[in-house]
């Protein structure tokens, strides 16, 4: 009992199939982007931290996200950086490892959305009610919001995995590249009934509410625009709503792409590197799209890039 015990608590992980001619290339490849991504978004945040210009309500809110994208990446990559080399065979980790993974990349799903949440309301504040907006997003209300986003995350999924870690386990095999919440009800042979209607229920509630809260937003925001002659107003909109929009887009494409492709068993493989694009497109594209689109940002990017490369070249 106690060996049967043990060997469940030791789960393998297929991942994703790599060549033996394409490892170092795709460990090259995935070591890069890992790079990029804490770099350019720890970067931005440390920018905004101590750039007093910068400390602005929207500023401070985009923290969340970056702060939020580098903790998304660091749940997937490194775990896929050691498995690159190592054959499929071999790959393990213990069932604790596994369902830490597991809270941290469904944590990371969810403050995605409720970061995205609370930064919408931020720009219907500043364009629909703009000489409302600093009574409205004080420091302490911006400061509430980025607590509730995360708040609301954790509470989700700390329901979400614990109704998992209830249940006995028969299995030991996980098909997924890293774990998450399906994985590990998948391990078990109990009724999985109330896990399905939670997991289902959570879903739509986070999703709902975020498309429903991002999509009234921009609704109210196009409304004052059209009704307003005022080029300048719906200049300012344009500006500090396309980098808020082109992010929530990028998430949602990274979010409904591997559900697509894993409806074709046929695309099994496909659906495995799918299901790591939302760790890591995201992440890739959000600091690029504020660091070009946001005026402030882009032009104390570039005086820091011009700084340092006077400093190399005297």
């Amino acid at each position: 009992m106690e060996n049967s015990t043990t060997s469940l608590d030791l789960i393998s992980i297929e991942g994703l199939k790599v060549s033996p001619q394409s490892s170092v290339p795709a460990f090259v490849l995935l070591l890069l982007i890992y790079i990029f991504i804490m770099v350019s978004n720890i970067g931005l945040v440390v920018l905004i931290s101590t750039e007093r210009s910068l400390q602005q309500p929207m500023y401070l809110l985009f923290c969340n996200m970056s702060i939020n994208d580098a903790f998304g990446a660091t749940t997937v990559i490194p775990r896929l950086l050691s498995d690159v080399f190592t054959p499929m065979s071999d790959r393990y980790v213990g069932y604790g490892d596994c369902v830490l993974q597991a809270f941290c990349a469904h944590f990371h799903a969810g403050a995605a959305h409720t970061v995205l949440m609370v930064m919408a309301f931020d720009r219907y504040v500043a364009i629909c009610s703009p000489l409302r907006y600093a009574a409205v997003m004080t420091g302490r209300t911006v400061a509430a919001l980025s607590a509730w986003a995360w708040a609301a995350a954790f509470v989700s999924v700390v329901i979400l995995i614990g109704l998992n870690v209830r249940l006995s386990r028969c299995r030991r095999v996980i098909v997924n590249p890293f774990c998450d919440n399906a994985s590990l009800f998948k391990l078990s042979c109990q009724n999985l009934f109330f896990n399905h209607v939670y997991g289902l229920g959570s879903a739509v509630v986070i999703l709902g509410s975020s498309l429903g809260s991002v999509a009234l937003t921009y609704l109210k925001i196009a409304v004052v625009c059209l009704r307003s002659r005022s080029k300048s107003l719906n200049s300012k909109a344009l500006q500090t709503c396309a980098s808020h929009l082109a992010a929530y887009l990028v998430m949602l494409v990274a979010s409904f792409t591997p559900m697509i492709i894993h409806r074709r068993p046929d695309w099994a493989d496909s659906g495995k590197v799918a299901s790591v694009l939302f760790h890591v497109v995201p992440p890739v594209l959000n600091p690029v799209i504020y660091g070009m689109q946001c005026k402030e940002l882009r032009l104390r990017i570039f005086r820091m890039i011009q700084g340092n490369t006077r400093e190399s070249f005297p």
